[in-house]
């Protein structure tokens, strides 16, 4: 049977919904053909200029949307709600090529003249991305309101979805990443209906991950957004999520941002989109600026820079502007050429910009040898950073975002130690380590959504393949939904406060000396502190330490794995010549510096991190802990000494697991006599050994000693975890115990390591028990055998229970057993 235009249309719009393009345009073009009035050709149009500019023919559509509206006199003809339909296409044209004012003229036009509420909730939806575009966000959050309303009349919950999701976009442009996330959330489950409109919701997803730190995730979701655009034969949607993939880049890998960013600069000339070409541009010049001369890259002239950033403001983005020009000024600094005036900082600058003008003035007055303004202008720029990273509860989040401070962070690094004042060293040393630590979460409320989804992952923990884990659709949804309730844990105002090098000394005492290391752009020196001793400090050989690293690791699991035949001699050997030398390179003239301590307080950039600190030669024997901060260490030491009580789980398939449990809690029988006034220490094992069981006893014990194999997750260090009877107890679920023993140990393989975020900071179970209120953790960043965890551990227990700090007793039990393990205090550990 022939359909009718309107049964075409119909099918048109319905293909369209779902992605289906090339059909819808068919449909379409079969209803046109067959329209029998202007007024119905007119709004066919309309429909039809919507799918040429979603597949890549936006002046095909204007034309045809303007033809309709005014040739030979039809416009005149054409009922307002008719005109209305071609004007708010005209303005949806606009608003993709950029011309956000030309589109608010046209959409203007036809909200006022619109009665359908479904077509006016489209038109309120396409103003308000206009508004967001030229930062007049409190007006968009009205019209996303309004079309919400209008939406919910015509009954179409997934437009009405689609507004929640916008609602969130508004909130990621005020820097609310908490809310952005929520908001999507809320609307993906609706709003995600067919591959196309998933791919929608997930490039706005992406650009919040990429601002709270999480680049790689939101790169890998970038990627699998424009091959879906591409797919769908959408260039345009498609080159959007190239520009802002490009733009993450921006962050870590500039050569390919240029590569990515020059690509979508093509696709958006050729469809006419000239604004997101200016946009695509920028972002290709920041990131050839920024790389100077390295790759084989010409670096843009001056002509060029400003050029482009006329170009972005005409296209009205002056932000991207700003930021392409003090991207320029601050290579031109570093290289001493000349910079013009300096920066100003304006109130409306958004975060991005502001941290760049502080950077610019930060560099313009190291170049000048005005070290002291430096400084100012980088903790200028870092406090506006921190006024942000406060509003976070969540370690994810709370860390990751450190990232975008790096580069003032650098700037002041470079500042004080070329300063050469101990005191100065110190504060930015303190900056650097404090700034992703400075929060304190509060305590969510208990929430059985949150519970359910945790035990819903150890099941698939248990039955998805190593290798197929983290690519696994039902992992990856369960994650999302985990990570955003743990995201809008609020964090609590009572900031731990930095502390000075004079407070610092005198919370040291005539054994104890804090060692700690800056790094800033292939550079790392070190500062050492002593109690009864002036501080010094001094430039340590990075390239050669460098070059160590790399290996160490697998020399540390190979001699773990070889411990008798004819290689094991060989192996070990090759691993003692590779500590000595890391060994030399980064402590022993410290020691020496501070007058051969005891106890060593180290804090450590992330370039070092997963370092065995107590395995290198001229630190055996001594207590060394590594905090997170000097200012956490002060306001936590002592915390886990005397130590009353102690309770151990035993997780599946350790060998000698048992043992190790209960001779370390007979440690603690014999030493307070009997059961002790605190009872008897509780083991847990087989079936008893339950996560929920666990979690109950970390709430009662001052120590908590897990015996389990465990794992690190690189890709989302928060699915770290250690394998109990019921399943993996996640970095996630340490969160859910509302108080959290002073000391945890994981005689666990690889607990201890953590993954590097941004050359500062790091992120793994070790540390999610500290943010969670733990004083110390002991760990190890590698694999440790079974045997030497057994003896090693059990024998630390004897110390913990006379009551000696976690580090001492670790010391002592690797002289009394002669075992040099990877096993590291973290925290406060004493």
């Amino acid at each position: 049977m022939r359909l009718s235009a309107d049964e075409l249309h119909a099918r048109g719009v319905r293909l369209g919904n779902q992605g289906r393009m090339a059909a819808a345009r068919r449909a379409l073009h079969d209803a046109a053909e067959r329209a029998s009035s202007p007024e119905q050709r007119a709004r066919i149009t309309g429909t039809l200029a919507y799918i040429l500019t979603r597949t890549g023919h936006p002046d095909e559509a204007e034309r045809i949307c303007r033809e309709a509206l005014g040739a030979g006199g039809e416009r005149r003809r054409l009922a307002p709600d008719t005109a209305a339909v071609l004007q708010g296409q005209l303005g949806a044209l606009a608003v993709e090529r950029g011309d956000f004012e030309e589109a608010l003229a046209w959409l203007d036009q036809a909200i006022h003249a619109e009665r359908d509420p479904l077509r006016l909730g489209n038109m309120l939806t396409n103003r308000s991305v206009a508004l967001m575009r030229l930062g007049r966000l409190s007006e968009a959050r009205v019209d996303l309101d309004a079309a919400a309303a209008r939406f919910s009349d015509a009954d179409h919950e997934h437009d009405r979805a689609l507004t929640v999701h916008n609602a969130g976009y508004v909130a990621l442009l005020e820097g609310d990443l908490v809310t952005a996330l929520e908001k999507m959330a809320e609307a993906r489950p609706i709003a995600a209906s067919s591959p196309v409109n998933a791919a929608i919701c997930d490039l706005d997803r992406a650009q919040v991950l990429r601002d709270a730190g999480q680049v790689f995730e939101a790169e890998d979701t970038l990627a699998e957004v424009a091959r879906s655009f591409g797919a769908a034969r959408m260039p345009q949607s498609r080159a959007e999520a190239e520009f802002h993939l490009a733009r993450s880049l921006l962050t870590h890998d500039r050569n390919r941002a240029a590569t990515v960013a020059a690509a979508a600069a093509r696709r958006f000339r050729a469809l006419g989109s000239a604004a997101w070409a200016a946009r695509a541009e920028g972002v290709r010049l920041r990131a050839l600026r920024e790389l100077g001369a390295a790759a084989g890259r010409r670096a843009p002239t001056a002509a060029q820079i400003e050029r482009a950033a006329v170009d972005l403001e005409r296209a009205g983005f002056p932000d991207e502007a700003a930021s392409l020009r003090l991207t320029d000024g601050i290579a031109r600094a570093r290289a001493g050429e000349p910079t013009g005036p300096a920066p100003r900082l304006r109130a409306r600058d958004p975060l991005p910009v502001r941290l760049l003008v502080h950077e610019a003035r930060a560099v313009r007055a190291a170049a000048r040898g005005r070290l002291g303004d430096a400084r100012r202008h980088a903790a200028a720029g870092l406090e506006s950073l921190s006024q942000w990273q406060a509003t976070f509860g969540a370690l994810e989040v709370a860390s990751s975002v450190a990232m975008h401070g790096s580069g003032l962070i650098f700037e002041g690094i470079d500042a004080a130690v070329a300063s050469r004042r101990p005191e100065v060293m110190f504060e930015w040393s303190e900056r650097a380590r404090h700034f992703a630590h400075q929060v304190m979460p509060l305590r969510p409320p208990p929430d059985p959504r949150h519970a359910a989804d945790l035990a819903q992952l150890r099941l698939l923990r248990e039955e998805i393949d190593e290798a197929d884990w983290a690519r696994d659709r039902r992992v990856a949804e369960i994650r999302e939904r985990v990570r955003n309730r743990q995201w809008g844990t609020a964090a609590d105002s009572r900031a731990v406060p930095r502390v000075a090098l004079d407070e610092l000394t005198a919370a040291l005492d005539d054994e104890t000396a804090l060692v700690t290391y800056l790094y800033s752009r292939g550079r790392l020196t070190c500062l050492v502190v002593p109690h009864d001793r002036p501080p010094s400090a001094f430039p340590i050989a990075w390239p050669e330490v460098r070059r160590l690293l790399p290996g160490l690791r697998a020399d540390l699991d190979v001699a773990a794995a070889v411990r008798a035949g004819p290689m094991a001699g060989v192996v070990a050997a090759a691993l003692e010549a590779r500590l000595r030398k890391l060994s030399r390179l980064l402590v022993e003239r410290a020691l020496d510096a501070a007058g051969d301590p005891r106890r060593v307080l180290l804090t450590a950039p992330g370039v070092l991190a997963g370092l065995p600190w107590t395995m290198l030669p001229a630190m055996r024997g001594r207590a060394a802990t590594l905090a997170r901060s000097a200012s956490r260490w002060v306001q936590s030491r002592g915390r886990c000494v005397p130590a009353r009580s102690a309770g151990f789980a035993v997780g599946p398939a350790v060998a000698r697991g048992m043992e190790e449990a209960e001779r370390a809690a007979f440690a603690w029988e014999l030493e307070h006599g009997g059961l002790g006034a605190f009872g008897a220490p509780r083991v847990l094992h087989g079936d008893q050994a339950r996560v929920d069981a666990v979690a109950a006893l970390a709430e009662d014990v001052d120590v908590l000693h897990m015996v389990a194999h465990g794992r690190h997750s690189t890709a989302t260090p928060m699915l770290s975890g250690v394998s109990l009877a019921d399943g993996t107890l996640f970095g996630y679920d340490i969160d859910r115990i509302a108080r959290p023993p002073a000391t945890v140990v994981l005689s666990a393989c690889e607990l201890g390591r953590s993954s590097v975020r941004w050359g500062a900071e790091a992120l793994g179970m070790a540390h999610a028990w500290l943010h969670a209120g733990s004083a110390c953790v002991v760990a190890a960043p590698v694999v440790v055998t079974d045997d030497v965890a057994a003896e090693l551990l059990s024998s630390f227990h004897g110390g913990l229970a006379t009551g000696f700090g976690p580090s001492e007793a670790l010391a002592l039990a690797s002289q009394e057993t002669g075992l040099v393990a990877p096993f590291l205090s973290h925290g406060s550990g004493f």
